[in-house]
């Protein structure tokens, strides 16, 4: 599967979710679907998309957060996973498209194209539901269990390790920082996924 393909079938359940991206392919496929005001591409901050996430599902318990990570990115930041377990917010859905390598910066591969099991990491720092996948339709069905669960859940998409021409969003980073924020100031929920 493609992370192009599986951001498409869980696209329309983006509308009324926060939705935090990491920066490069993650944020430039999400926007060539169609930008929204309540996604934010975080930039220039690799490793910390989780991080922000929780931290927005933890100050708006009300809000159903989804962050859209890379391996190489969660492999910066393996602290986030630990924390995210520590809090556990109801409220917050990690997907982690792992194409075993830094496709953004070059290509490197990363500890995931040697065995390294991201799943299984985030299981063992106490995130309580976890899972991997590897095609399309599992990709849905466990996104959509997870919305269900109202748990703290770690999915990990392999995905092909292909991506866009370009590896930026067309958004300035202000314009999107200032887009996002006016939509939190508005936004309310009931605090379910």
């Amino acid at each position: 599967m493609t992370r192009l393909e599986a951001l498409r079938c869980v696209y329309d359940k983006f509308a009324q979710r926060v939705v935090v991206t990491i920066m490069g392919a993650v944020a430039a496929e999400l926007q060539s679907i169609g930008h929204l005001p309540n996604f934010f591409y975080l930039q220039h901050a690799m490793g910390l998309a989780s991080s922000m996430g929780l931290g927005i599902a933890m100050a708006r318990p009300e809000l159903s957060v989804i962050v859209l990570d890379g391996d190489g990115s969660v492999l910066m930041n393996l602290g986030g996973l630990t924390t995210m377990a520590r809090y556990r917010p109801k409220n917050l859905l990690h997907v982690v498209f792992d194409n075993e390598s830094l496709l953004s910066v070059g290509g490197f591969p990363t500890a995931t194209s040697t065995g390294s099991d991201i799943a299984a990491i985030a299981l063992a720092a106490g995130v309580p539901r976890t899972a991997m996948v590897r095609s399309v339709e599992d990709f849905e069905r466990a996104f959509d269990d997870a919305l269900r669960a109202r748990e703290l859940t770690t999915i990990v998409a392999k995905v092909e390790a292909a991506g866009p021409s370009k590896y930026v969003t067309d958004l300035a980073l202000l314009e999107n920082r200032f887009q996002f924020q006016r939509y939190l100031q508005r936004a309310g929920g009931s605090g379910s996924m």
